[in-house]
């Protein structure tokens, strides 16, 4: 469960509640920058679940998004991208069972994050059977996700309408600007 991350690389998560377009904007800034983006894992390990998840299965997923971050580190060059990160696990933890294992905030807080892409619910909702947090929700946890990111002194840029890449990628380059200055 351990996470030792490479400082070399910028680290960019893309968060946001379900069906606000993470995977492709993750995959779009992956081949736009020449890079790698960690999948959700937690979509595909839910889909291969023949019954309903638990607990215990969350706690999984949460572990599994720390070791893929050393996996997918290897091969990226200059960004890596997250589809997902602890944020939206901690999130689903307190609002399905109440409360979260308290390690979350510490990996929270440790592992540096450059920039949060929080992707706002103002695209239509495309339900499929691993969704479950469509209609107003998408709206309650797109300000909790503001909530979290507020909390950990996150730097992160609201993505929202149509051109979400194009908005991406100028906040990126701004941020890799920042930083070479």
């Amino acid at each position: 469960m351990e996470s030792s991350v490479d400082k070399t690389l910028m680290h960019i998560a893309v968060t946001g509640p379900e069906s606000t377009g993470k995977t492709i904007l993750c995959e779009k800034l992956a081949r736009y920058y020449g890079t790698k983006y960690i999948p959700e894992y937690a979509r595909d390990y839910i889909i291969r679940l023949r019954r309903p998840y638990n607990y215990i299965d969350v706690l999984h997923i949460a572990e599994k998004q720390l070791e893929l971050v050393n996996e997918y580190a290897e091969d990226a060059r200059n960004f890596l991208f997250y589809d997902t990160w602890l944020i939206i696990t901690k999130v689903w933890f307190d609002v399905v069972y109440g409360h979260y294992p308290p390690w979350i905030d510490r990996k929270l807080a440790e592992h540096k994050i450059d920039l949060y892409l929080l992707c706002a619910p103002d695209i239509p909702w495309e339900p499929d059977p691993v969704r479950e947090n469509g209609g107003k929700m998408r709206e309650v946890l797109f300000k909790r996700y503001i909530t979290e990111l507020n909390y950990y002194h996150c730097k992160y840029h609201i993505i929202s309408g149509e051109n979400r890449s194009d908005q991406a990628i100028k906040q990126i380059d701004n941020l890799q600007l920042q930083v070479k200055i």
